[in-house]
């Protein structure tokens, strides 16, 4: 069964670093457009990064810029998340994302046609 499935996720401390993975069974990660979402309590699910499956330009939230990277190893067929300098406000779910469309844009929440099943993140202060 093709899907995506997150991991990683994990409670840290206001500065501290965690990398989620995103292990796609059924696609290949270099022949879509992919990227994380997050959705805190009581929120919208909002992009947090994304990468373009045409020359792998990355896109990120204006909260995400300059911690945040985002990556996909073709070899291993995953999808990353590296963040930096987490914040207490970066506490959400974190979704891997994966769109049929080709546009060349940053991804929207309307694009993703497979959701994984989600990562919780928690940062304390």
């Amino acid at each position: 069964q093709a899907q995506l499935v997150e991991s990683g996720g994990g409670s840290v401390q206001a500065g501290g670093s965690l990398r989620l993975s995103c292990t796609a069974s059924g696609y290949t990660v270099t022949s879509y457009n992919m990227g994380w979402f997050r959705q805190g309590v009581g929120k919208e699910r909002e992009a947090v990064a994304s990468i373009s499956h045409w020359d792998d330009t990355t896109y990120y939230d204006d909260s995400a810029k300059g911690r945040f990277t985002i990556s996909r190893d073709s070899a291993k067929n995953l999808l990353y998340l590296q963040m930096n300098n987490l914040r207490p406000e970066d506490t959400a779910m974190y979704y891997c994302a994966l769109s049929t469309l080709w546009d060349r844009r940053p991804l929207r929440r309307d694009d993703i046609g497979v959701w994984g099943q989600g990562t919780q993140v928690t940062v304390s202060s």
